[in-house]
């Protein structure tokens, strides 16, 4: 990452989230056009977001770190492994790409070019599910660079695929697409009045996973023998 200067990490930041957030958003609008049935609406909006962030981290990783999540990049800043001006810069860029990327699914549907959601998304277990999402997706992040680095595009995009499935709140686990999915009204969308507490949710469920893995990920001294290091007992006369 070293290798690319801020502007094109940042170009690389937008790029990302505006492909995820149109694959969010496209394949929600053309499961709505294909079929009414809620369960299968989900399926096809689940699959083409899981395999499109495993091709985005795969092609993007290498420029920026393919955070394409606010929530990601706040974590890395904690962690004093991006500054917080970068930090700061690429959150405004992954938001912009975000709302790019809703512009881009409408414009493909002949939709408006950007609607304002009616889909309300609250309730203590629809906010309690975007923490455990976003903790979820943290942690199997930081495991990964921890342990698994090559793996860490598919790592992402089986978890998202699973966490849709397991949430209550179908796992947005991102700030910048759920700005982003507050601008359509489709099947993807949630009302703005909904947005604040998703994003709070999301951003404790992340600090709960960089703290967790700040302990649970440090190095540890090896345990001593403590008969190592004596010398023999002479034998009593």
């Amino acid at each position: 990452m070293a290798a690319f200067d801020l502007p094109r990490r940042l170009a690389a930041e937008a790029l990302g989230t505006a492909f995820l957030v149109a694959a969010v958003v496209g394949s929600g609008i053309m499961a709505e056009t294909l079929t009414r049935d809620v369960a299968l609406q989900l399926l096809c909006n689940t699959l083409p977001t899981g395999a499109a962030l495993a091709v985005l981290i795969s092609i993007l990783g290498p420029i920026s770190g393919a955070h394409f999540n606010p929530a990601v990049s706040f974590v890395f800043a904690a962690r004093g492994e991006l500054p917080r001006a970068d930090a700061a810069l690429y959150i405004a860029a992954q938001v912009a790409g975000g709302i790019a990327g809703t512009m881009i699914a409408h414009l493909m549907f002949a939709l408006p070019v950007l609607e304002i959601s009616t889909k309300l998304r609250t309730g203590g277990g629809q906010w309690f599910a975007e923490a455990v999402a976003t903790f979820g997706l943290v942690i199997t992040i930081l495991s990964g660079l921890r342990f698994q680095k090559p793996a860490i595009p598919w790592l992402v995009g089986l978890y998202i695929i699973s966490a849709y499935w397991f949430t209550a709140s179908t796992s947005f686990a991102n700030p910048a697409v759920t700005v982003a999915r507050a601008l359509t009204s489709s099947f993807s969308g949630i009302a703005p009045s909904s947005v604040p507490l998703f994003i709070v949710s999301q951003a404790a469920g992340a600090l709960l996973a960089a703290l967790l893995a700040g302990w649970l990920f440090s190095p540890v001294p090896a345990l001593q023998n403590p008969a190592r290091g004596r010398e023999p007992a002479l034998p009593a006369k």
